[in-house]
């Protein structure tokens, strides 16, 4: 093994996938592209994630305390990087990228059309904020394209929506191959 940079660390750990974060404060939706991130609880889904406040959408995240994460497919790359490259602050994204907006059920954030999931959430815990900009998410509503796979099949699933996944350097992955290992899920049969 070689040395490896401690600045580059998050480069080997960075979450997946890389999910669009929405928010609406004072009648302006905005989006904004986001890939620190990670689960916290089964049910109800809990999600914590970084949203520094330096970006715009900060201050509608932590005022309405509600946003939608949208998992957009690989072939949605160029959106999701530009849409990373620019601040909410000065231009609206949604009408400038062509974003379609659903209707959500149970927040006030619209849905990203054209994604593969949408999860409606509520922050329900903010303690962390001001220390590291952490947020602590609950989804109240999800939402999935007729691509993603029933959850009650039992089948491995061959062609599910390719997702991306952020390496922290400009350059993403997609996910691969599915390798069913269910047989051999004795310890959690309930997630199967």
């Amino acid at each position: 093994m070689r040395v490896f940079p401690l600045d580059k660390v998050f480069q080997l750990l960075e979450p997946g996938p890389v999910v669009l974060l929405a928010t609406s404060r004072n009648g302006r939706d905005n989006v904004m592209t986001m890939s620190w991130h990670m689960m916290m609880d089964f049910m109800p889904p809990r999600i914590a994630c970084v949203v520094s406040e330096g970006d715009y959408s900060f201050r509608a995240l932590r005022d309405t305390r509600e946003c939608v994460l949208a998992i957009p497919t690989a072939d949605m790359a160029a959106l999701v990087t530009d849409i990373g490259n620019c601040s909410g602050a000065d231009r609206d994204k949604f009408r400038e990228f062509g974003i379609g907006r659903g209707k959500a059920a149970k927040v006030r954030v619209p849905l990203i059309e054209g994604c593969v999931a949408n999860i409606e959430c509520r922050v329900t815990d903010d303690a962390l904020v001001e220390r590291y900009d952490l947020f602590v998410l609950e989804g109240v509503a999800a939402w999935a394209d007729e691509a993603w796979p029933e959850l009650e099949s039992t089948a491995v699933p061959r062609r599910l929506p390719r997702t991306l996944h952020h390496n922290g350097d400009g350059t993403f992955r997609t996910d691969g191959e599915f390798i069913d290992q269910k047989a051999r899920m004795v310890k959690f049969p309930e997630f199967l």
